[in-house]
C-alpha cells in the first residue's frame, strides 16, 4: 500500500507548450518518465533581515528525495482542477497552513531521473505567496520544516545544493529573484 495519499491523483500530461495532451495515473507518469504538469509553491513571510522561505524537508517515506530539503510544497494539479486551485488546495494538505495572494513567477521544464527506476518530468510552475497561520504538516509528506532568510538560501543553495531536491535550486533560484 502506498503512503502517498496523491496516488491515485490522475495527472495532466502536456506538451513543451504546456498544452494539455492526454492524461496518466500518477504511478505511469513517473513510471514512463512522461512530461506532465506540476506546480512548486514558495510561501514567503517578513523576517527581521528581509524576506523568508519556508523550505520542507521531504518525508523519508517519499518514493523519490526522500530526506532533501525543498520549497514549501510541490504537486501536480488534477485533471480537470485548475492550477490555482491545485496548488491552495495541496498547501492544505501537505502543510496543514493556507496560502494567500499566490502568483505564478513563472515557470520551467525539468527532468529527473532517479536510481529507483522513476522520473520527474514536469512542466513546473512556480508560484509565490504569503503563508497564513502555522504549518502543521502531514508527516507523510514532510520530515521538518525551517524559515530561512533570503541572503542565508543563497548562500546555503550554493554551497550545499546535495541538500536540496532536483527540482529545488532552479525553484528557489527564481523565488529568490522575484523577492529581490
Amino acid at each position: 500500500m502506498s503512503l502517498d495519499p496523491a496516488a491515485a491523483d490522475r495527472l495532466i500530461l502536456v506538451d513543451g507548450r504546456d498544452q494539455a495532451v492526454g492524461q496518466a495515473s500518477k504511478e505511469a507518469a513517473h513510471r514512463e518518465g512522461l512530461l506532465h504538469r506540476a506546480f512548486s509553491v514558495v510561501l514567503v513571510r517578513s523576517g527581521n533581515g528581509g524576506p523568508e522561505l519556508l523550505l520542507a524537508q521531504r518525508a523519508e517515506g517519499k518514493y523519490h528525495s526522500a530526506g532533501l530539503w525543498t520549497n514549501s510544497c510541490c504537486s501536480h494539479p488534477r485533471a480537470g482542477e485548475v492550477l490555482p486551485d491545485a496548488a491552495y488546495r495541496r498547501v492544505v494538505e501537505e502543510l496543514g497552513c493556507e496560502a494567500d495572494d499566490l502568483s505564478e513567477i513563472g515557470s520551467f521544464i525539468y527532468r529527473a531521473p532517479f536510481a529507483n527506476g522513476l522520473c520527474e518530468y514536469e512542466y513546473d510552475h512556480v508560484l509565490v505567496g504569503a503563508c497564513v497561520g502555522e504549518p502543521n504538516p502531514d508527516p507523510s509528506e514532510v520530515g521538518g520544516l525551517r524559515w530561512v532568510a533570503a541572503n542565508a538560501l543563497a548562500r546555503e543553495l550554493a554551497e550545499h545544493p546535495e541538500r536540496f531536491a532536483a527540482w529545488a535550486y532552479t525553484v528557489l533560484g527564481m523565488a529568490l529573484a522575484h523577492l529581490a
